[in-house]
């Protein structure tokens, strides 16, 4: 079973800059293209973010393109996300977890973790 645990989040005012890590656990890591979802209040998760294994291939939301870079560190089982230009709208859970593949924006892992409260004020 992969563990997740995403850390970095907190309180910053909008045009803000913050930088989140997801540290996993297991073989799962450096196994699998990962990405980073969110979820605001009263909406569904959505994608964000994710990288191929190696990192060669990145793709993102049209919500966060040029504004958000994802990065990982394999030899670390860590992935990241810096957000610069924080807009309100991405005030919102940030989760990490393994995608179905390059170029998807779907996750089917039953696992994740209890991911960081990102809050963006006006």
């Amino acid at each position: 079973q992969v563990q997740l645990v995403e850390s970095g989040g907190g309180l910053v005012q909008a045009g803000g800059s913050l930088r989140l890590s997801c540290a996993a656990s297991g073989r799962t890591f450096s196994n699998s293209a990962m990405g980073w979802f969110r979820q605001a209040p009263g909406k569904e998760r959505e994608f964000v973010a994710a990288i191929s294994i190696v990192g060669s291939i990145k793709w993102y939301s049209d919500s966060v393109k040029g504004r958000f870079i994802i990065s990982r560190d394999n030899a670390k089982n860590t992935l990241y996300l810096q957000m610069n230009s924080l807009k309100p709208d991405d005030t919102a859970v940030y989760y990490c977890n393994a995608v179905t593949g390059v170029y998807s924006r779907n996750s089917n892992s039953p696992y994740w973790g209890q991911g960081t409260q990102v809050t963006v004020s006006s």
